[in-house]
């Protein structure tokens, strides 16, 4: 994987974290406004609860991305089909 496609997959990325954070915000700022609830198992639970918890995923997913291309841009990151495979723990 060359360099543009390593920026292009980082940049998609990102601006996918983003999204899901700008959504997030929209959702809780619709829910507050139009005093939305949601019932589950029984509760009523607010719309901008939901809408904080989808910023907080976005958030975390950005900075995962930012971890993800400290390790992408290493010198000694190269592509291998063996990083998907499960790893074989031995039972002693």
């Amino acid at each position: 994987m060359n360099v543009n496609n390593k920026f292009l997959s980082i940049i998609v990325l990102k601006i996918t974290a983003a999204i899901i954070s700008v959504l997030g915000a929209t959702f809780a700022i619709v829910s507050i406004i139009n005093n939305i609830h949601f019932y589950v198992f029984g509760s009523s639970i607010h719309g901008a609860i939901f809408g904080a918890v989808i910023i907080f995923l976005g958030v975390r997913y950005f900075l995962s991305v930012n971890k993800l291309k400290k390790e992408v841009y290493k010198e000694t990151s190269v592509f291998s089909w063996e990083n998907f495979k499960k790893a074989k723990i031995k039972k002693y």
